[in-house]
């Protein structure tokens, strides 16, 4: 009797772990808007909770299917997770602090970015100068916290442009900048020290949910309004890019706080364009919030295909409650 209930809950727990196993790679393969409130946690959430129920089923049935299921999920995180991107850069050497460093002989550029938060952390300019980068994308920044940002970085000879507490300093001159009135968005170019054009796009996305009392249908509408709603400003965003430059033939950076993880399916806007510089080139651990307690990367910098990442990583600032992106590119025609 005691023999037959094991097995019973065995194949209950092997069936459960596999029809899991099933939603998770439809949902995070597929991402259509409906699953939003499923994909909006890390695949390893629910990989976690997967190779659990797969254990406890091989506990109780001691069957190598059981096993087998084990093996599956296991692989299907290494694919699919976000953080696992990075097992293929194990060479790549990391970002140091000052002045970026030429690579393989090349000069190249680096760029930041970080939601400061308004400064409720403190003033993250000190840590975005140890790295001086050469443009910089700030997100949650006061109009009168840019110029003393802007001053700390280039001694009060950087450029800098704001938009709806958006922000782009850089130590070189800003041609022109295209206005975003609809958004949390802005677009400029920049002229670097050899007289080449960069157009620069910095993005703050719609806030993501944070609902997660699933057994509610209307759980499910608020996480698929609200990816909707992100991939919208992205594509306004692109659109505007587009209309108003050579695009994609000048060169461009595109980044800020995207409020969601970086497997999202907005971000499968960018891929045809653009590269993630940190799954190109990134080191370490990636994901930027929260602070203390990285669980998802919400905070990228992406590149046209003329540029080329060759150090990206995520750098701990006790001044906000995000971590900042460090990022150096090799510039287009060097």
């Amino acid at each position: 009797m005691i023999h037959h209930v094991r097995r019973r809950l065995g194949w209950t727990w092997f069936g459960l772990s596999s029809a899991l196993l099933l939603l998770t790679i439809f949902a995070y393969v597929r991402q259509p808007d409906r699953m939003a409130a499923f994909t909006v946690m890390p695949i390893w959430v629910w990989g976690g909770i997967g190779l659990l129920m797969s254990s406890v089923a091989f506990h109780l049935l001691r069957a190598s299917l059981c096993l087998v299921l084990t093996g599956i999920w296991t692989l299907t995180l290494l694919l699919g997770a976000d953080e696992a991107r990075v097992l293929g850069n194990l060479s790549k050497e990391a970002p140091l602090p000052g002045h970026a460093k030429p690579h393989s002989g090349l000069p190249v550029i680096r760029v930041a970015t970080l939601n400061c938060g308004f400064f409720n952390y403190g003033d993250p300019s000190l840590d975005l100068a140890a790295w001086d980068p050469d443009i910089v994308l700030v997100q949650e920044v006061w109009p009168k916290d840019v110029q003393t940002i802007a001053d700390r970085l280039y001694g009060g000879r950087g450029n800098y442009r704001i938009q709806k507490n958006n922000s782009i300093i850089t130590r070189w001159s800003i041609k022109r900048e295209v206005p975003n009135l609809m958004f949390r968005e802005q677009q400029v170019t920049v002229v670097d020290a050899d007289g080449r054009e960069i157009e620069v796009v910095n993005v703050h996305l719609n806030t993501a949910s944070t609902n997660l009392e699933l057994w509610k249908r209307s759980a499910w509408i608020e996480h698929r309004n609200n990816r909707q709603l992100r991939r919208q400003e992205l594509s306004v965003a692109l659109q505007l890019l587009e209309q108003t430059t050579p695009f994609p033939q000048r060169p461009t950076i595109l980044g800020g706080d995207f409020n969601t993880s970086a497997n999202d399916h907005v971000h499968s806007l960018l891929t045809r364009d653009f590269q993630d510089s940190f799954a190109t080139a990134g080191s370490g651990w990636g994901n930027t919030f929260q602070r203390r307690v990285p669980v998802l990367r919400l905070d990228c910098l992406y590149a046209t295909r003329q540029f080329t990442p060759v150090r990206c990583r995520a750098v701990t600032t006790r001044k906000s409650d995000h971590r900042m992106v460090i990022s150096d590119l090799i510039l287009p025609g060097a």
